[in-house]
């Protein structure tokens, strides 16, 4: 009785792990195919959360600006005048390089779309 409960043990163990070889095998293989596919869509969803991110960027920005011009007109503390107008550049150094990362990406995307990228050597211009 003990000796079957054991080659039974045994052979759902082989099952299990011959399963997860066959599984892993299966995953191996198709990564090539679905890769491309994977790209693209990661490609896109990245477009669309830089878009919003802009756009939030551009409206807390211009309302941040606002009160930091606020602070600056109204107030009669020179120090938070100074403070606000190190707010207002910062405010605007950021917001300047949020929106260039766009101008950026959109020109370097052909320069590595037109050569053979390889992650080792650089570009190749054909």
């Amino acid at each position: 009785m003990n000796r079957q409960l054991r080659l039974r043990d045994g052979k759902i163990k082989t099952a299990y792990w011959s399963l997860v070889g066959v599984v892993a095998a299966l995953l191996v293989s198709t990564q090539a195919v679905f890769a491309a596919d994977m790209w693209d869509r990661f490609s896109m969803i990245m477009k669309d959360i830089y878009g919003e991110l802009v756009a939030i960027s551009t409206i807390v920005a211009v309302t941040v600006a606002a009160i930091a011009l606020l602070v600056r007109m109204i107030s009669r503390n020179q120090r938070a005048v100074d403070e606000a107008t190190s707010w207002l550049k910062r405010i605007v150094i950021t917001w300047i390089i949020l929106n260039s990362l766009g101008f950026i990406v959109a020109y370097l995307q052909p320069l590595i779309a037109g050569g053979n990228y390889s992650p080792g050597g650089g570009t190749t211009i054909i």
